[in-house]
């Protein structure tokens, strides 16, 4: 194999990418750059300075990699014969940013000094959108010639270096500008820009049409880790295609459609490597991603894994576990998946499973058992729960074992912190809570996906309250102390002694103090304790009752 360097103008580029005669292989990641990082290339180009060097695979009657258009180029055209390997994110800058068609920006050239450089001109871009009934995009302005040139700026998809864009230049000049002399003088500077860009050499190396799958892929994964590293996810996507000719993008996708609320506990691309290892029996490690069947034990186990997807989520949202923000360990979540994949469905066998998995979930919350080690005894727990799940056989999982992994006492959870940090003991508790109900204090609304947007980390006994009483702040913000409820209830709530809210709450309903009760319970807080204005008490009093309760879940009952 022989690598050739060429050299090739813009204007010869964008040929090729609008007639669908340069693609790029599926396996590359999407566009990344943002907008400023697009101005920043156009201005270095318009210094005259290299934006580096692509890399193209020459195709010959049949693609070898399944391929896509870049973003916002056409997706029909003349037969593919080169698929771009490198400088997608540099090729799709120019394209999108010299056809403005970005969605939410337009890209101008400003006719003014540039600070840096002192060039008499620079491109830079501003954000567009839509308020209500608008026909129009905002800001307004932006969409007038004449506004646009009181600014000193010119849409840049003018000044693209094609036939069609100069005449489009000329009508812009003649409704941007009244003076001729003007209009003249303009032209000259833009003609010097446009040249610029039509001038503009974007050299690239060539592999040969003869070139196999699998040096272009090493080729690709040699270039791109070198200069901007991938991942391992892109990794396996691109050894998945170029092996199967399947698409890891397009399996994700559907696992989104089929389960949209996935993404709201773990990345669905890190969770395709993380489960399908596991339910290949392997340790979830980058050697087992790298492995050369990985790929295709994968698409094998496919339907096991959105079955296990599915299950997890739906087991999630009974156990009123809702997102990431409040999930005590993320472990939990492929493992979850792996085992929800081969578990039976229905009846007894499946009741038997959900006993399993509620008690794994809530000693995985409550237990040290994620604290160190996460990949091998992630692998250990499926390995040993699986038989208890399947009902092929029984084990003794190592998770379940108090002298392993023992709960915590009721003084461990009076001492957890505050539930926002990443503190998985104070997010623990906070979850049991809600498990529970988590009722708001003042609406008695119920504690739901939805609602959780709407909801704040409340001190039960207010901070400026206990402050006021000469508590310390790593004695204000524990776990025990909170509870999620209504930014409305928050503010109303503010800086009042606990007994004084808990009297509004009973004077603003007619049920009176058995409704406020009913509240208070659905987050296991102890309302004797808090009328009387005891913190010391209430902390050793709701440690009680949350600790009774992590009892029953952790042994696989109900709350």
């Amino acid at each position: 194999m022989s690598i050739e360097a060429r050299n090739r103008l813009l204007p010869d580029w964008f040929t090729r990418i609008r007639t669908r005669q340069t693609v790029l292989p599926r396996f590359q990641r999407f566009e990344a750059w943002d907008h400023s990082r697009v101005t920043q290339m156009f201005n270095t180009i318009l210094q005259d300075l290299p934006v580096g060097a692509g890399l193209i695979l020459e195709i010959g009657d049949e693609e070898p990699f399944i391929s896509r258009t870049l973003k916002g180029a056409p997706e029909k055209g003349e037969r593919v014969t080169e698929h771009l390997l490198d400088g997608q994110q540099r090729l799709t800058a120019l394209w999108r940013g010299l056809h403005n068609n970005y969605d939410d920006r337009t890209f101008f050239l400003n006719l003014l000094t540039d600070e840096e450089t002192a060039l008499p001109f620079y491109v830079d871009s501003i954000a567009r959108w839509w308020k209500d009934d608008d026909k129009e995009f905002r800001p307004f302005w932006a969409n007038n010639p004449k506004e646009q040139w009181n600014r000193r700026m010119i849409p840049l998809h003018l000044i693209e270096p094609d036939i069609s864009a100069q005449q489009s230049f000329r009508e812009w000049v003649k409704e941007a500008i009244d003076e001729q002399e003007e209009r003249d003088k303009i032209s000259d500077q833009v003609s010097l820009v446009r040249q610029k860009f039509a001038s503009f050499n974007l050299p690239f190396m060539s592999l040969p049409v003869t070139t196999k799958k699998q040096t272009a892929l090493d080729v690709f994964i040699k270039m791109n880790t070198s200069a901007a590293p991938l991942s391992i996810y892109d990794i396996v996507v691109a050894q998945l295609e170029a092996g199967m000719g399947k698409s890891l993008h397009d399996l994700v996708a559907d696992t989104r459609k089929v389960c949209p609320n996935l993404s709201a506990y773990y990345s669905p691309e890190d969770l395709a490597l993380y489960g399908s290892a596991l339910i290949q029996g392997r340790a979830p490690t980058n050697a087992t991603y790298m492995a050369k069947d990985f790929g295709l034990k994968l698409l094998e186990n496919w339907d096991t894994f959105l079955n296990g997807v599915s299950r997890t989520v739906d087991f999630l949202e009974q156990e009123r576990v809702f997102d990431a923000a409040r999930l005590p360990t993320d472990v939990v979540i492929p493992v979850l998946v792996a085992l929800w994949g081969v578990a039976p469905k229905g009846l007894d066998a499946e009741g038997r499973a959900r006993a399993i998995l509620r008690k794994y979930l809530w000693r995985a919350f409550f237990s040290n058992r994620y604290e160190k080690s996460t990949n091998s005894r992630a692998l250990a727990d499926f390995t040993e729960l699986k038989p208890l799940v399947t009902g092929t056989g029984s084990s003794d999982p190592s998770i379940f074992k108090d002298g392993l992994h023992p709960l915590p006492e009721e003084q461990e959870l009076a001492d957890a912190g505050w539930p926002v940090r990443r503190d998985r003991l104070a997010r623990a508790i906070l979850a049991l809570a809600l498990k529970h109900g988590g009722a708001d204090l003042a609406d008695g609304g119920a504690a739901t996906r939805a609602s959780l947007a709407q909801r704040e980390y409340h001190h039960l006994f207010p901070d400026a309250h206990l402050k006021r009483m000469g508590i310390s702040d790593d004695q204000i913000y524990l776990s025990l102390n909170c509870a999620l409820v209504t930014w409305r209830t928050n503010r109303n709530i503010s800086d009042k002694d606990p007994e004084r809210y808990l009297a509004e709450r009973r004077d603003g309903t007619n049920l009176g103090d058995a409704e406020v009760k009913a509240r208070l319970a659905t987050h296991y807080i102890p309302y004797d304790e808090m009328v009387a204005d005891d913190y010391p008490a209430f902390l050793k009093a709701r440690a009680t009752l949350i600790h009774t309760a992590m009892i029953s879940l952790c042994a696989g009952g109900g709350t």
